[in-house]
């Protein structure tokens, strides 16, 4: 049992995620570890541009303590700035390059980053980012063109948590679908945790190819993609965007074993085979395909299963811990959209409005304790004190049932809508929308109810299928037949796309901006 040996498997686990290469450095140091398009590292040369990397950012000024932004896709050379920072006991502040200039500013300014460091050669979006902050661009031996951003003298480091584990290997910032993004620190136990046990539990070995298209400035890619990798000497096949025809045509050529995606990724990749007229496919080395970071429907779980004759694994996290809660075992597939298992060395409880443990099998609000909660938000003690209780249990604010030891995701706490005095859960309200045949997906939001004294009503946004002929009654309709009625939309509102987060997830903030705008 993976539960007997986490004591063991901590133990064991190295004290910075930049130490994470050496032992394959060592023992395989002509395995592959990264491959792009533009060429490839072992494990050996890997390390030696960490190494590299490293003396580099010394010159630049870069001192333990400090904060360095990475604007970035990506790339080996992300990677290579990644551990560099890591192995200095600086602190990644990790920028996906596709956010706004309003985002990219806003977490600039707040982590008070002394260094700035951008992924030109394979992002236009970040080469934008650093002719705005008046970086310069210089061609690193290894590492190709990188923009340097001016240093800022005047950051004080933050100072040293005396167990190297327990300081900051990554400040990300959530995504801010709801209010001001937050900086999550994250610990390099933290991270490897994560990085070990979910690793783990798909049984990684250094055999393995695994796609690399989640964006690493998020949790899950950093996490269990880079890092789960690398601490199983796996490879890493890296594409700094999704592509249906890439994905393809990687998995042939590059015998892939693992592909972990969004919900969004393989919406695509469906509706690409559905043009192609493809109806199933076949990859001898490919063993997991997983799905993360939003909600997956059952619709789009059995579309892909049928097409590649493989389960949709499933999972479930947020960026605080790290991002992991649980995961579906490899042993133990499931047919509905369970997110798994809690994980191993992890605690999980239920509470009601009430505060108090809710009876087996009902609704309650996700409380999670572990090796991978994070630090706390940066600069916020008063958000960290009202996240994370005095006994290190972090609320999710997610609203959640078991099931014989199989948990499911129901909806969001702040997301519940109360209608006549009856809850609702969005997701339940999606799940069935996203159930009919031309719909890509949805977002179920509550709108003040006119003359209802603290009611809500029901409104979905709903996104067809390209060249359907759907309309709201049709979906009123395809509502009707399955919710009750206090659950059905008492609007529906037709959009041709969704504004999505770059893991996938609608904004739905913005959907309501742009209600209230129009």
């Amino acid at each position: 049992m993976l539960e007997d040996q986490i004591p063991e498997l901590l133990a064991a686990l190295p004290q910075r995620i930049s130490d994470i290469v050496t032992p394959w450095a060592v023992r395989s140091p002509n395995h592959p570890a990264l491959v792009e398009s533009s060429g490839a590292w072992t494990y050996r040369q890997l390390a030696d541009q960490v190494s590299q990397t490293r003396n580099w950012l010394l010159q630049l000024g870069v001192r333990p303590g400090d904060r360095v932004l990475i604007v970035c896709e990506n790339c080996r050379a992300f990677v290579a700035l990644l551990l560099a920072v890591a192995a200095l006991d600086a602190w990644p502040v990790l920028v996906n390059a596709r956010l706004s200039t309003s985002e990219v500013d806003q977490i600039r300014d707040h982590s008070g980053a002394r260094l700035a460091l951008y992924t030109t050669a394979v992002s236009p979006q970040a080469t934008q980012h650093a002719k705005r902050h008046g970086a310069v661009v210089e061609n690193r031996p290894g590492l190709g063109h990188i923009a340097v951003g001016p240093l800022k003298r005047d950051a004080a480091p933050e100072p040293l948590d005396p167990d190297p584990a327990g300081r900051v290997a990554a400040l990300i910032y959530t995504s801010g679908t709801t209010g001001v993004p937050k900086g999550v620190m994250l610990s390099h136990g933290n991270v490897l945790y994560v990085a070990a046990v979910s690793a783990r539990i798909r049984s990684l070995t250094p055999q393995d190819r695994l796609y690399a298209v989640l964006p690493m400035s998020h949790a899950v890619g950093l996490s269990v993609v880079l890092l789960g990798a690398l601490f199983s000497g796996s490879t890493l096949y890296l594409a700094k965007r999704f592509d249906p025809v890439a994905v393809l045509a990687s998995l042939e050529k590059d015998r892939l074993s693992i592909v972990l995606g969004s919900p969004s990724m393989f919406s695509l990749l469906l509706e690409y085979l559905e043009m192609k007229g493809i109806t199933s496919l076949h990859f001898p080395a490919l063993r997991i395909i997983s799905s993360s970071g939003a909600p997956l429907q059952p619709a789009l779980k059995a579309a892909i299963e049928k097409v590649f004759g493989l389960v949709l694994y499933n999972g479930y996290g947020v960026t605080e811990c790290s991002p992991n809660i649980a995961q579906i075992p490899v042993e133990a597939p499931r047919s509905d959209t369970s997110v798994g298992r809690i994980l191993p060395g992890m605690e999980a409880r239920l509470v009601g409005s009430d505060g108090k443990p809710v009876p087996g099998g009902e609704v309650g609000e996700l409380w999670v304790r572990g090796p991978n909660i994070m630090k706390g938000y940066y600069r916020a003690p008063g958000e960290t004190a009202a996240a994370i209780n005095l006994e290190g249990w972090f609320n999710t604010h997610d609203l959640a049932r078991f099931e014989n030891g199989y948990l499911f995701i129901v909806g969001r706490t702040r997301e519940l809508i109360v209608h006549f005095g009856l809850n609702v859960y969005p997701a339940e309200v999606e799940a069935v929308l996203n159930t009919h045949p031309e719909v890509v997906r949805s977002a179920v939001i509550g709108r003040p109810a006119p003359g209802v004294n603290g009611g809500e009503e029901v409104v979905a946004f709903v996104q067809p299928a390209p060249r359907s002929s759907l309309n709201s009654a049709d979906l009123a309709e395809h509502a009707a037949r399955h919710l009750a009625p206090y659950k059905r939309p008492s609007e529906i509102l037709l959009v041709s796309s969704m504004p999505l987060t770059p893991t996938g997830k609608v904004k739905k903030d913005e959907l309501l901006i742009g209600q209230r705008g129009g």
